[in-house]
């Protein structure tokens, strides 16, 4: 009897559980707070999943993150993240129980150079069983100690980690965990749940939504702190950041990752209504497919294109859009005005009318200089004639009103010239045009080319005359594949190619970490970035395509020193000993009119001497030793050396011949 009575004891229990179980997670109120509303409004980046463990197991297995976890920084970067690994891999039933639900981490700045890390769980109606509190106590062995403390009527849960000196702060919050090792982050969650601020901000809801909640994980940014974040590894953030923070508000990105550890990331983009207005020009003026790597150099480094149904449209744009900010489309007003006065031109005839649908900024791996990178403009042409007979006009009128006298300059076959209006296209398109003040420029096929050293005009003429382009390179045209054929904005980058281009500018402290990490930085070696217009957002697509380093290494396609390739005879002949003498460095004057050109030894003394014409070296050379006497002498006729040419020993006496 005793015993059916514990029986039946035991089943009532059982049966009371049941029923508890059943009003938790069937009949009682739904009084879920969402995730979003508990992150700090701080955030600069918030990482959402709804499938956090199978998420995190596909990235951390993956060979690009293997890669990464090999360099000091990335690891320091990733190191709260890695503490959260551990705690998945040495609890992973607990946390497959959880998977299903919302986790979100979000990134803050808590001092001008350093971040933490913030995180919340959804625990959705398991919230009500006071159990899973109690739990907590289970995860931890003697090398953590807990303890307890109240903040504005919330209990938070201190972890110490006795070996690390460290501590994991976590709170319940209706249903939502939330933890930090920073408490600040803890404290600041409690304080706005009731008041939440990024969860309630029309902005994020608006790319929130068009987000969805798909793939493997999904990324907003908040680019109102974006600043801040990047202070953290450079005092002086460059135009770009600035740019980017003071023009978009959130972007939105659902990510997946690729078998070949390829991350490719499509989303959603708000601009500020405070912008620059080149941008609010660009979301209604429409796309345009990208056709300037027919001419840009497989070299290049970054290649940026802006795209509309016309450039005429996107100028309309432009100046309505300028008309939000009286004073300042008032100072834009006179700046055309004067241009035309002076010179006695039509910007919209003699400019606007004759580009097409595509402009691009084209930063080139120099092929002279190892400390200054090349820039050039690049503007296609609707009407080829067109462009040429308003670009000679423009010319002609510089020639009468200025005291500027350019004689136009053929190299293989292309004029190039010089246009004498200072600052002309950032006035025409804005401070990112900047650069090119005083531009030299040259027409290339269906593409007006603009850059402020003639120099660079001649290497992009070489590398179409030679088929070196983007539209020959088969990675270019795989990677470029990964994107819609037309957009509004679009950015590539070759980052072997940037990265020896921002070497050669780095100071000596920059260089030594540059070269530290090299495997880690070209181990992405293409990045692309899309925006294209849907309604009043840009519909954007994000794609880091990781390789393999040492296939990085063996396909790069310039290295950081060009050397000349050596003989492979050991003993080389006298033919081949002249040859050698005779072969001569290319020069690179950038005064095309020049009669001469010249170069010194270190103390001051000539180290050599060549006439020019056009540019192009035409006449006597003569090279001197540090002592001031003869070394070679030669002529030459359009860049090509004729004649007789004599090399002679510090003695005077003439040792070698060669006749070209």
């Amino acid at each position: 009897m005793t015993k059916k009575r514990i029986l039946f004891g035991v089943l009532a229990l059982l049966v009371l559980y049941l029923c508890y179980l059943a009003y938790i997670f069937i009949l009682s109120p739904k009084t879920n707070l969402q995730s979003i509303y508990l992150i700090p409004k701080d955030a600069v980046f918030v990482v959402e999943s709804e499938q956090p463990v199978e998420s995190w197991k596909k990235i951390s297995e993956s060979e690009g993150w293997h890669h990464l976890q090999g360099n000091d920084y990335f690891a320091e970067l990733t190191e709260n993240i890695q503490k959260v690994d551990t705690v998945f891999q040495n609890n992973h039933n607990l946390f497959e129980f959880f998977d299903g639900r919302s986790l979100f981490i979000s990134i803050h700045m808590i001092s001008p150079k350093d971040y933490g890390i913030f995180y919340v769980l959804d625990l959705k109606r398991i919230a009500k069983l006071q159990l899973l509190n109690s739990y907590l106590n289970t995860l931890l062995n003697e090398d953590y100690v807990l303890s307890k403390r109240t903040y504005h009527h919330h209990e938070i849960l201190e972890v110490h980690d006795r070996k690390s000196k460290e501590t994991m702060h976590l709170a319940f919050i209706k249903n939502q965990l939330v933890a930090s090792y920073t408490h600040t982050l803890v404290e600041a969650s409690i304080d706005q749940y009731q008041e939440p601020v990024i969860g309630r901000n029309l902005n994020f809801i608006e790319i929130n939504q068009k987000v969805g909640h798909e793939d493997l994980f999904r990324m907003y940014v908040q680019y109102n702190y974006i600043d801040d974040y990047i202070k953290r590894f450079t005092d002086q953030p460059s135009d770009w950041v600035k740019r980017a923070s003071e023009n978009f508000l959130f972007s939105g990105f659902y990510f997946d990752l690729e078998e070949n550890s390829t991350l490719v990331a499509n989303g959603f983009t708000n601009i500020s209504s405070v912008n620059e207005n080149y941008l609010e020009a660009l979301q209604k003026s429409g796309t345009a497919e990208r056709t300037i790597p027919q001419i840009a150099p497989k070299r290049t480094a970054l290649y940026i294109s802006y795209g509309f149904d016309s450039f005429a449209e996107f100028y309309r744009n432009f100046e309505v859009v300028q008309q939000n900010d009286p004073k300042q489309f008032e100072n834009y007003q006179a700046g055309i005005e004067k241009v035309e006065k002076s010179l006695k031109i039509d910007v919209k005839e003699n400019f606007v009318n004759w580009i097409g649908d595509e402009v691009a900024l084209l930063q080139i791996q120099s092929h002279i200089s190892k400390g200054k990178n090349d820039m050039a403009l690049v503007l296609k042409v609707n009407d080829t004639e067109k462009a040429e007979e308003n670009l000679d006009f423009v010319l002609e009128q510089i020639r009468k009103k200025t005291p500027v006298k350019f004689k136009a300059v053929n190299y293989k076959e292309h004029e190039i010239n010089f246009l004498s209006i200072k600052g002309f296209f950032k006035m025409l398109l804005g401070n990112r045009f900047e650069e090119f003040d005083k531009p030299y420029f040259t027409q290339i096929k269906d593409y007006v080319v603009f850059s402020d050293n003639p120099n660079t005009l001649k290497s992009i003429i070489d590398d179409v005359v030679d088929g070196e382009t983007l539209s020959t390179s088969e990675a270019f045209k795989k990677f470029n594949a990964r994107f819609e054929s037309e957009s509004t904005v679009f950015v590539y980058s070759n980052i072997p190619v940037l990265y020896n281009n921002m070497y050669a500018l780095a100071d000596a402290t920059t260089k030594q970490k540059m070269r530290k990490n090299k495997d880690f930085i070209i181990c992405f070696p293409q990045v692309g970035f899309q925006l294209t217009p849907e309604d009043n957002l840009f519909e954007s697509r994000l794609v880091l395509n990781y390789q393999n380093v040492e296939e990085v290494k063996k396909n790069a396609q310039f290295e950081e020193n060009n050397q000349t390739a050596k003989s492979n005879t050991q003993n080389p002949t006298p033919e081949e000993i002249t040859d050698a003498v005779f072969n001569l460095r290319p020069i690179y004057p950038t005064d095309l009119n020049a009669k001469s050109f010249s170069r010194n030894y270190a103390s001051g003394s000539l180290r050599f001497e060549v006439d020019l014409k056009d540019g192009l070296k035409h006449g006597r050379y003569t090279e001197y030793y540090s002592d001031g006497s003869e070394k070679i002498t030669g002529r030459f006729r359009d860049d090509e050396q004729v004649g007789t040419w004599r090399y002679y020993d510090t003695d005077g006496k003439m040792v070698l011949r060669k006749r070209f």
